[in-house]
Parts: C-alpha cells; structure tokens; sequence
C-alpha cells in the first residue's frame, strides 16, 4: 500500500495491484499442455488473473520474446504467497523444467 496526499494535507491510501511479467520460450511440448492444464486455479485461489498471454509485437528495441504473459494480482502480497505457495509449486516445476524464463513483478494502480 502506497500513502500519497491529496492536496496540502490530506493523507489517502491508495492500494496497488502487483502485475507479474515473464517471457517464456517453451522447448517441452507435454510439459507445456501440463503446465496450462494446472495453472489456473492455483492462480485462481490467490486472486490472480491472466491478462494477456501469447507473441507480443515488437515495437521498439530488438527484444524477441517468443511468448509474454502478464498476471494481475491483488497486491504484492498475493502475489508473493502464489508463487511460494504449495498449489504453485508444481506447476512451476513444469515451466522450470520445460521453458525458459524471465520474470519480473512491478505494482501499479488497480485498473
């Protein structure tokens, strides 16, 4: 939670959501279809959602990324107890073993 003031005085709380951002280069077909299968309700459980996922268009730079998702969680701190939680711990197994990753998380106002 971010404390911003409104004017010269007046202290608001202003709740961010947390957006978790990965470039994935799946090289294991079966661990794939797997990792999609499971993936949903233990992001379900904690509040996440899917807001994109698949080939982004390159716009600037020379960034290539095979596949990009974004989720959305709640807070931070949702996000954080997903991905150590025990129902995530499997699937992540999955991409670990079956992709290439780069993951990030950054907050921002809750859309």
């Amino acid at each position: 939670m971010t404390l911003i003031t409104r004017g010269p005085y007046v202290p608001v709380k202003l709740h961010m959501a947390a957006y978790l951002i990965s470039e994935v280069d799946w090289h294991d077909s079966d661990k794939a279809k797997e990792y999609r299968e499971k993936f949903g309700p233990a992001l379900e459980k904690f509040g996440g959602r899917t807001l994109c996922a698949g080939p982004p268009r390159v716009i600037e730079g020379d960034w290539k990324p095979p596949r990009v998702v974004v989720l959305e969680f709640p807070s931070m701190d949702s996000l954080n107890a997903w991905y150590g939680s025990t129902e995530h711990a499997p699937v992540l197994k999955l991409r670990m073993e079956g992709a290439t990753s780069k993951v990030v998380a950054v907050e921002g106002p809750i859309r």
